[in-house]
């Protein structure tokens, strides 16, 4: 593995011709990112997907092979049980589900009264073997973030495949059915909105509201919170950047959206990312551009330190305008 500085260097981003986001810390006195708590794991299991999204910062795709194996499980599993102040357990891929082992971390963790979220792209309910998911999750009382990148099919598709929004819609009705999204129900359906093109999410109180009225109006649906996300510039959406000659413009444009009221809140300063090979990272988003965090003893899962980690400086690149740009952005939608 190459030393992070020369991984960082090797990024477009790194050799655009922007102020380095540390310098921008800096000037508005913050100071360089360091962790506060550890409240959240958010483990990736994989890149495997069901789905090629162009906006996908994963890579994710059917062709992938990378998955988490039950040893590794396991060994996050053993973990979380030491780590008591880890209240969440956050799931995401790839299509998480994909991973034979999904159901079984669900369920361990469960056991150990842990908050569990499943990051769906719903469309894989309809995977063979996988239209058990909707009721496995309602029986385990898992949130589920779903994403949803407009109300309108031409929309979807155009971002996430032919088909997709239709199928999609037919996965809310099945979680409706089940419950999830209604009022007084405590099963939590929320929903995920990432702009198609090289623009930041407009107001995600106001947009929330437009996707309650149409979903409900067009196709009877309902959900708890809809999460505005920035597209991150990496991986499949910076290709699209570079092919359309717009990097430089979108940089500019998270960069002069800077807003320090979003650093306090960035999901890196409360979370841990584990990759689906057991390694750590301060973020997802560091997880696919293969920056683990601040070189300690605690860069794997099998050397878990929450000691250690709650007092990591938090690694930093170009990307994280991406994170702090407007209302800012996190996987919990606007931070501001």
């Amino acid at each position: 593995m190459l030393p992070v500085t020369n991984l960082l260097a090797e990024s477009p981003l790194e050799r655009a011709t922007i102020k380095p986001f540390t310098h921008t810390l800096v000037e508005h006195g913050l100071g360089l990112l360091s962790a506060k708590t550890l409240q959240t794991i958010q483990v990736n299991l994989g890149k495997m997907c069901n789905q090629t999204c162009h906006h996908c910062h994963v890579d994710a795709g059917p062709l992938r092979t990378e998955i988490m194996t039950q040893e590794t499980m396991d060994l996050l599993i053993d973990a979380i049980r030491q780590t008591p102040e880890i209240s969440t357990i956050d799931i995401t891929g790839g299509a998480p589900e994909m991973n034979p082992h999904f159901e079984h971390l669900v369920t361990e963790c469960k056991k150990l009264g842990r908050h569990m979220i499943d990051r769906c792209n719903l469309t894989v309910f309809f995977v063979r073997g996988k239209n058990h998911l909707p009721r496995f999750l309602a029986d385990h009382q898992v949130e589920i973030i779903a994403s949803l990148p407009c109300y309108l099919g031409q929309n979807v598709d155009q971002q996430r495949g032919q088909g997709v929004f239709t199928r999609s819609i037919a996965a809310l009705r099945q979680l409706n059915g089940l419950g999830y999204g209604l009022p007084g129900s405590s099963l939590i359906l929320n929903l995920v909105y990432n702009p198609i093109g090289p623009t930041l999410p407009p107001s995600q109180e106001e947009l929330e509201q437009d996707y309650k009225e149409e979903l409900a109006r067009r196709f009877g649906v309902s959900f708890n919170r809809l999460y505005t996300m920035t597209n991150m510039p990496i991986s499949r959406f910076l290709t699209e950047l570079l092919k359309r000659g717009q990097t430089e413009q979108y940089l500019d444009l998270l960069v002069n959206n800077f807003n320090p009221s979003a650093v306090d809140g960035l999901m890196c300063r409360h979370l841990v990312s584990i990759s689906w090979d057991g390694r750590l990272f301060d973020c997802d988003f560091n997880q696919m551009l293969d920056v683990p965090v601040s070189p300690c003893d605690s860069q794997t899962i099998n050397a878990f330190d929450l000691r250690t980690l709650v007092q990591r400086r938090i690694m930093t690149g170009q990307h994280c305008y991406g994170c702090t740009a407007g209302t800012g952005s996190s996987c919990g939608g606007a931070i501001t």
